[in-house]
């Protein structure tokens, strides 16, 4: 699954907490526990009511290529199957801070939801299409997450290898100003509590995320947790970024959320963390989790 890590978090904390989990992926794969079933189905194609049936909650970890058109192409259509198969069961759907747009100040649940660039603008109307459907749903949007089993991101495979390997990091835009991370245990678990709180259901919520870092203080975290020498940091210009972003490829989807590196990009899981009854790890016990996890990972001698 393309959120695979946020899938495979949650299914090993409700297996923890004592629930049955039923995986479901196109290879097959999830965690190994006595209490996870994997199953091998394709969203798109399989019978998803005979696979959600006995389910107590339902968590749409499943995701697409990072492009506009796919998204424009597959997720509606992927979102609408799951929700008429759930028919009634609720769904829990991670979400990302994109349908906001550019927020000047901290990031709050009040905050309008109303972005249409491109991605952004995707994820605005999947939205509207969750509220509209008769099948509760509960949407809770992180920030760019880090954590174990956390690798294309921004504070993954770019980062924590070459912190160990002591290589110099380049960062997107500006490499000092706050820049929120969410742990991706925090946003697992707030997923849960969720979906069991039926005062939680049709609503839109925050991960529980500390106070923001700056991109290079994160990456201090990271250094000081793995007791190693703070790597070199530097910057790819938003200039250059922009540039690139002319031509239709990576550079160019990245180029829909560069405001969220030029400028503070900051959440606020305040009033969530009340509703919840949860409060977000902090960075230094997520960076040692997360450098520990990469350790002992065999990627961190081939990312």
């Amino acid at each position: 699954m393309g959120h695979y890590s946020v899938g495979w978090t949650v299914a090993e904390q409700l297996a923890a907490q004592g629930h049955s989990v039923r995986v479901l992926t196109r290879s097959g794969s999830g965690p190994e526990h006595p209490s996870i079933e994997r199953r091998r189905v394709d969203v798109q194609t399989g019978d998803l009511t005979h696979e959600f049936d006995g389910a107590a909650a339902i968590y749409m970890c499943t995701h697409v290529a990072y492009e506009d058109k796919v998204w424009r192409a597959e997720l509606p259509t992927m979102e609408r199957a799951v929700l008429d198969a759930a028919a009634g069961t609720v769904v829990v759907f991670p979400e990302s801070l994109y349908s906001y747009g550019r927020v000047d100040g901290p990031i709050r649940e009040d905050a309008p939801r109303n972005a249409t660039h491109r991605k952004l603008g995707v994820r605005t109307q999947l939205l509207a299409a969750r509220d509209a459907h008769s099948t509760p749903t509960v949407s809770v949007a992180a920030s760019d997450f880090y954590g174990p089993r956390v690798l294309t991101a921004h504070m993954g495979d770019r980062v924590i290898p070459n912190v160990l390997a002591h290589k110099t990091i380049r960062v997107i835009a500006n490499a000092d100003i706050p820049h929120s991370f969410t742990y991706i245990p925090d946003f697992a678990a707030a997923m849960i509590v969720a979906a069991a709180d039926t005062s939680l259901w049709n609503s839109f919520l925050h991960a529980p995320t500390a106070p923001a870092p700056t991109q290079r203080e994160m990456i201090e975290l990271f250094a000081r947790a793995a007791e190693v020498d703070t790597p070199k940091v530097g910057t790819i210009p938003a200039w250059t970024m922009r540039a690139l972003a002319v031509i239709p490829g990576p550079m160019k989807e990245l180029g829909d959320t560069l405001y969220q590196f030029e400028f503070p990009y900051e959440l606020d899981s305040t009033q969530s963390e009340k509703l919840l009854g949860l409060t977000p790890t902090p960075l230094t016990d997520g960076a040692a989790a997360t450098t520990a996890w990469w350790k002992n990972s065999e990627l961190s001698t081939t990312a």
